[in-house]
């Protein structure tokens, strides 16, 4: 295998998801100098949900028109403008206009649903486009989809988002004085470099990522890595005869009996109609809850804990994306019966997370070490047992066609749709979660 098709398949996953899960992440920068304030992460929440009208367009292309889109062109366009979006962000994401008397951020919102939509369609053809090369090069693909959310929460870290120190403060309990009290108070660091140059580093990212593809097309290391001659130069040119052979023709693949019988006439009939809802049921409960769910009271879980486990856990939730992409490079098994095995296990671990976020900001074992022990291994096995399962269905996925790929994508998005349509009232709407206070925790 050519270590640089490995090396451009990994950064071109890597521009997948890397602008939204950047901005997530700078948000506690971005927030105090905006109108919006806090109300800014729901906003986010539902201008990512309509920037799925890009999948949906793609999906239905590839449902009642397929070979008419040309997926090539589609990826150009929608990481170029990922690019621009990242790089307009840089200077305007301040900028207000007034709006029925009220200022609001209007470039910020604007940009970031364009930057929402290049994520949420990159679902839809990113993968796809894999089946250009030799499955392998499907796993790096996903290790570079987990450095998209790795290495922005890196840059993060250096360049010191939320990092608060606790200081002693008074707080006077009347009015003449006479009796004060000590407290301790979070003081958030500034941080060591600007807002801006964080967009402009996501600009960047875009843009390795829009080289990558480039050289993914047109570079002839990467030409030899073809599964078949069927594309040159990135652009399909086979007939409607060879799209056809394509899409059913299967691969040859080692952990496969070579004359299995076909049970249903989804890609090449390896699996049956129940088995292949099984396995897509999974995949959308599967990006449910790592995308949307717990991400969205990963606070409240971790910040009762303190400051430290919380950053911690976020880091290591972070790493453990991409190492379960690397472990699935030599472990590519793809029992369904492991696959289901796992989920039970990751959703446990997600329903214990939950637990602590629902009982914040007193959670079990919240004045013990333990405590913050057991929530950052907890968020570390979460993230590795379900990124791991979704690599596998990936690759299971991939053997099954093309457009097994774009119903995978389509399935992701949907999976988080249904979570943030399930989280955003209690979390946004209803306030049901109580954060914790790094510095003072006081539970009986």
């Amino acid at each position: 295998m050519s270590l640089l098709t490995h090396l451009l398949a990994c950064l071109f996953g890597m521009g997948s998801w890397v602008s939204i899960n950047g901005l997530w992440v700078e948000l506690p920068l971005i927030v105090p100098q905006i109108p919006e304030g806090w109300y800014l992460p729901s906003y986010l929440s539902v201008l990512i949900q309509m920037a799925n009208i890009g999948p949906l367009f793609v999906t239905l292309m590839h449902r009642f028109r397929p070979g008419a889109l040309n997926e090539t062109a589609v990826i150009y366009v929608i990481v170029g403008l990922g690019t621009v979006a990242s790089f307009l962000l840089g200077f305007f994401w301040k900028e207000t206009v007034v709006v029925a008397g009220v200022p609001r951020s209007v470039a910020l919102l604007v940009l970031t649903f364009f930057l929402a939509a290049v994520d949420c369609t990159s679902s839809v053809t990113f993968l796809p486009f894999m089946m250009r090369l030799k499955p392998q090069y499907l796993t790096t693909y996903y290790i570079g989809e987990g450095v998209s959310g790795l290495l922005p929460a890196l840059v993060a870290l250096i360049q010191g988002v939320g990092v608060v120190h606790c200081i002693n403060g008074t707080q006077s309990l009347n009015s003449s004085n006479s009796s004060v009290t000590f407290d301790l108070q979070a003081q958030y660091q500034p941080a060591n470099f600007s807002v801006e140059v964080f967009f402009f580093f996501l600009s960047a990212m875009m843009l390795v990522c829009l080289v990558a593809f480039l050289l993914l097309n047109y570079h002839p290391a990467v030409a030899r890595e073809h599964p078949t001659g069927r594309y040159t130069n990135g652009v399909k040119e086979q007939s409607q005869k060879n799209r056809k052979w394509a899409e059913e023709k299967p691969m040859m693949d080692p952990y496969r009996p070579a004359n299995q019988k076909v049970r249903s006439s989804f890609g090449t009939g390896a699996y049956s109609w129940m088995q292949v809802f099984y396995i897509f049921s999974i995949l959308a409960w599967v990006n449910a809850l790592t995308n949307v769910v717990l991400p969205s009271v990963q606070s409240y879980s971790c910040m009762p804990y303190g400051n430290n486990a919380y950053h911690l856990s976020a880091t290591m939730a972070a790493v453990s994306n991409p190492l379960a992409c690397f472990i699935a490079m030599f472990l590519p098994i793809r029992s369904l019966l492991l696959m289901g095995a796992l989920t039970v296990i990751g959703s446990g671990v997600g329903a214990y997370i939950m637990g602590m976020a629902v009982l914040s900001p007193c959670p079990l074992l919240v004045n013990d070490t333990s405590g913050g022990v057991i929530i950052v291994l907890a968020w570390i096995i979460f993230v590795l047992t379900l990124s791991y399962v979704k690599v596998i269905i990936g690759v299971i996925l991939r053997d099954e066609g093309h457009s097994a790929l774009v119903w995978c994508g389509a399935v992701v998005q949907l999976g988080s749709l249904l979570g943030a349509v399930t989280m955003f009232p209690l979390v946004s709407l209803y306030s049901y979660f109580s954060s914790g206070d790094p510095c003072n925790t006081r539970c009986p």
